[in-house]
């Protein structure tokens, strides 16, 4: 039996597999730990794995591999991962971000190693979920070919040649935090103002409109004029990260997942493709976006990816 966890700025989730194709058994999420001691998640971690087990009959110590794919970025301490999140490790841009804690990193593969015996393997979540849906998802056959997450934060996972990247410390890919736009009137988690994920992401929707990204979409899809407006800037900034990593990486594919795009394809897939449309057609043309293959079981699966 495996465990396979998907750490996000919002939530945990927690599952098993027992090795025989997809079926993943004990899911559990909760909300992610953001007090305590800096090993809080990690902790929360094992001790989800260990119910998840009880739940199904299963003696927790017979579980000793797990796979975790984590929202980033990482830091390496004496080679093991720790998460730099913006999203949970409130020392990184301080008491203005609004965390409950003074982190600048959470331990998390350290602890694992000490209870998960026989294999523990950490990747951003983006990279986990590229290789979920080159697996069994929307970039199955591509050589060329990302991964882009709009959720709580903004992720990509990206491959070229068929080779998954993943840079000096397993962040290749951390698209979020990259200007997009000379917008400056929002503090990311990360310290920067005006990037791409605190101008766009789920959470930084709702800081500066007032509004979570749910009712916002509902509104544009509404016809309310104000909030189309704001959605239509949304996906301009949006749509100029996508051009921007398809131009630089010559990508045939792009899957998107995450909760704010999966629960507004119909409306965004369009006004997104519209960024990419006509612009430099001798880099842009023949890359298609497509929704996650696997919707939203895809931060299930990426998980799963990394054990297989």
């Amino acid at each position: 039996m495996k465990a396979c966890v998907d750490i996000g700025g919002t939530k945990i989730a927690v599952s098993l597999n027992s090795g025989a194709g997809l079926e993943l058994v004990g899911k559990r999420a909760e909300p992610t730990a953001k007090t305590g001691a800096n090993d809080a998640l990690a902790q929360q971690v094992i001790r989800m794995v260990d119910e998840a087990s009880r739940e199904i009959g299963v003696e927790p110590s017979t579980v000793q591999r797990v796979g975790v794919s984590s929202a980033g970025p990482f830091v390496l301490n004496a080679g093991l991962v720790e998460l730099a999140s913006p999203n949970i490790c409130g020392g990184i841009a301080g008491p203005a971000r609004g965390l409950p804690n003074d982190w600048m990193t959470a331990a998390l593969e350290a602890p694992l190693r000490r209870r998960f015996t026989e294999g523990v393997r950490v990747e951003n979540d983006a990279v986990s979920a590229l290789e979920a849906e080159r697996r069994w998802g929307a970039l199955q056959g591509y050589e060329h070919c990302a991964y882009v997450t709009w959720s709580t934060g903004v992720g990509m996972g990206l491959c070229v040649d068929g080779r998954v990247l993943r840079g000096k410390n397993g962040n290749a890919g951390h698209g979020g935090h990259m200007f997009v736009s000379d917008n400056d009137d929002a503090l990311c988690g990360c310290g920067n103002v005006g990037d791409l994920e605190a101008l766009v992401a789920g959470n930084a929707v709702a800081r500066r409109f007032g509004a979570d990204a749910a009712t916002l979409m509902q509104r544009a899809r509404g016809g309310e004029a104000e909030a189309t407006a704001r959605v239509d800037e949304l996906c301009r900034i949006m749509g100029r990260a996508l051009y921007n990593i398809t131009v630089v990486l010559d990508l045939r594919r792009i899957s998107l997942g995450g909760s704010v795009f999966l629960h507004n394809q119909e409306y965004l897939l369009p006004r997104l493709q519209a960024q990419l449309a006509g612009k430099l057609p001798a880099l842009t043309n023949g890359c298609e976006l497509v929704p996650a293959g696997l919707g939203d079981r895809v931060g299930d699966y990426a998980a799963l990816a990394l054990l297989v």
